[in-house]
């Protein structure tokens, strides 16, 4: 008789756990469904958006790495939405260095409605007074970053859309799923060209082109 009751009181106390791991299992929600076909559509959404916009609010751009005899589609591009207009006369090259501010963000998702931050060089709201801009090699990133540093004035600030095929592509990277489209918000403060030891990047003049 004893061990029924062991037996018993052993159910009582397993049955709890047994549900709630039943609950956790029934409350799980995926953080990025259908990902893949979402990211592409909202991509093609945006690059047919910017087609049809003419005042030079937007831009498209095509990969700065695929040749001019090669046709185009929509991932061989970037999407810019021109948030502030700068005033400096050249931009910077592939083999240059830059000093900028960023937020890079996914698209919305389950737990982030406003797309989750993967990477930022500030936080909160973006001042330029306060934020301290990041250095940067412009040959050393994305596909999608590279390109669009290369067609920045300093004191552009845009919002450039990034096709996954221009990002992380199909393999992804830490915190940024596979067939993620990239929306980077980028300020450029200044660049200088290679073959000298860069000043710090609180420099005013020197070395770094600033205007």
């Amino acid at each position: 008789m004893k061990k029924y009751n062991i037996f018993a009181l052993l159910m009582l106390l397993i049955a709890p756990l047994c549900f709630m791991a039943c609950s956790e299992n029934e409350d799980t929600v995926e953080e990025f469904p259908d990902w893949k076909n979402r990211n592409e559509a909202y991509f093609d959404n945006i690059y047919e958006k910017a087609m049809g916009i003419e005042d030079g609010s937007w831009k498209i751009i095509r990969n700065y790495s695929l040749e001019d005899t090669i046709p185009a589609g929509y991932a061989d591009h970037i999407v810019v939405e021109v948030l502030e207009e700068g005033t400096g006369s050249g931009c910077p090259m592939f083999t240059d260095s830059v000093l900028v501010h960023y937020r890079g963000r996914l698209l919305p998702s389950t737990s982030y409605s406003e797309g989750y931050v993967f990477d930022e060089s500030y936080e909160g709201e973006f001042n330029p007074h306060t934020a301290l801009p990041r250095q940067l090699y412009v040959g050393g990133l994305i596909d999608g970053f590279t390109t669009a540093l290369q067609y920045m004035h300093i004191g552009d600030r845009w919002r450039v859309y990034i096709p996954y095929q221009l990002g992380y592509g199909s393999t992804g990277s830490t915190g940024i799923p596979a067939y993620s489209t990239l929306v980077f918000d980028i300020a450029l403060v200044a660049y200088y060209r290679p073959g000298v030891t860069p000043d710090p990047w609180y420099a005013k003049k020197g070395k770094w082109i600033t205007e």
